[in-house]
This record gives C-alpha cells, sequence and structure tokens, in this order.
C-alpha cells in the first residue's frame, strides 16, 4: 500500500456519504435510536454512538468503493480497535454509565462509483476487549 498514512483516497464525499447511510441503516434497519455521531477525544473518533435498551453500541464506519485495499472488516488494526474501545470507555464516563454494557460493532458500506450504497454490512462484536 502506498499511502503510509493509512487513509484512503476517496472521492469527495465519499466518507460521508457512508456514514449518512450507515445512520439511516442503524436507525431504520437496526431500530436502534442514536445518541451521538462523531464523538472525539484526543485518543480517537466514534462514527455513531447508538442505544439497545441498556447496552451502548459503537459503530465504526468503513465506506469503500472498490475492494482494491480490501473490505471494511478487515481494515481494524489492532492499533484502531485499541482507540476505539479508549475512546468508548471516555464516552461513557462523559455521561456517567461507566459500568453500562457495551460493544464496538463494524458497518461496512460499499458504494458504487456513482455514490449510491449498494450494500451496508452488520458485524456485531467486531471488536473483542483488549486487555
Amino acid at each position: 500500500m502506498s499511502n503510509s498514512s493509512g487513509k484512503l483516497n476517496l472521492p469527495h464525499g465519499t466518507g460521508r456519504a457512508g456514514e449518512a447511510a450507515a445512520r439511516s441503516f442503524v436507525s431504520i434497519e437496526l431500530g436502534l435510536d442514536i445518541a451521538q455521531c462523531n464523538f472525539r477525544t484526543r485518543e480517537g473518533e466514534i462514527d455513531i454512538i447508538a442505544k439497545s435498551g441498556v447496552e451502548y453500541i459503537f459503530f465504526e464506519v468503513k465506506t469503500r468503493t472498490n475492494k482494491k485495499f480490501g473490505s471494511g472488516v478487515e481494515q481494524i488494526s489492532a492499533r484502531k480497535a485499541l482507540r476505539l474501545q479508549t475512546t468508548g470507555q471516555r464516552y461513557l464516563e462523559q455521561i456517567g454509565a461507566e459500568n453500562a454494557d457495551w460493544r464496538i460493532d463494524l458497518l461496512s458500506v460499499e458504494m458504487d462509483k456513482t455514490g449510491r450504497v449498494q450494500k451496508v454490512t452488520h458485524v456485531e462484536n467486531a471488536i473483542e476487549e483488549q486487555s
């Protein structure tokens, strides 16, 4: 991979369109209430935070227009996983829910070159808790 930053060169707006599709998927297909989007700390960012009963679900969204760099599922490194976990814990601390149940899921959004969503894949518990 020639891009050492780990960032993909998606067409302008593709990432935002993918996140919009992911938000719709979470609300409509999964029937979850979205608590917050793009929660940021110095450790990282969580794309979508939703709540299902008493459990918080932190969604990482990966948008792809081709398979050149692999599927979205293949793009979460151990370092990224740790950052997501830390950021999720910071969110729970901020809202006073440190002991709440939570998990990290992945939404892989596949789009064609025109920006149309072809498929959204939901992977529950995509990241297991690291010690």
